[in-house]
C-alpha cells in the first residue's frame, strides 16, 4: 500500500499503531475493525457519535459475534477514538463480551497409565 493511497486519518492511526509497536498483524485487523465502521456508518469513522458505536456493537452481535471477534473489535475501536482522534472517553461505553470458562480436559487413571506406558523411558515417564 502506497502512501498516495492512504488517508490522513489512516496514516495517522498507523503512525500512532507504529509508535506504540504494535505488530502487524494488529494494526492490520484495527485497520480492518475501523474501515467496517466507516462502512456500517456510510461516512469518515471521525463524523461518528457515541451512539453510533452503540448501533455497530448491537449489529456484530445480531450477526452472531464470537467474543473473539467483538472484543478486538472493541479495542480497536477503543484505540482509534482515544489515541488517534484524541476523544477521551468517548469508546467508555462499548461492552467486552464476556468469553465463556472452558474446563480443562482431565485425563482418568486408565488414560494417564495408558500415556506413561507408552514412554520409552524412565526419564520420559518422570516428565
Amino acid at each position: 500500500m502506497s502512501n498516495e493511497t492512504v488517508s490522513p486519518l489512516r496514516r495517522r492511526m498507523i503512525d500512532d499503531m507504529i509508535i506504540r509497536h504494535f505488530g502487524a498483524k494488529t494494526q492490520a485487523d484495527y485497520i480492518r475493525t475501523v474501515r467496517t465502521f466507516a462502512a456500517f456508518l456510510g461516512q469518515s469513522p471521525d463524523q461518528a457519535e457515541p451512539e453510533d458505536l452503540r448501533h455497530f456493537q448491537l449489529q456484530m452481535a445480531a450477526q452472531g459475534a464470537s467474543p473473539a471477534k467483538m472484543n478486538p473489535a472493541v479495542s480497536a475501536l477503543r484505540f482509534f477514538f482515544k489515541v488517534t482522534l484524541g476523544r477521551v472517553g468517548f469508546g467508555d461505553r462499548l461492552a467486552t463480551v464476556p468469553s465463556p470458562e472452558r474446563l480443562p480436559v482431565v485425563l482418568s487413571p486408565e488414560e494417564v497409565a495408558r500415556l506413561l506406558g507408552c514412554a520409552p523411558g524412565l526419564k520420559y515417564r518422570a516428565a
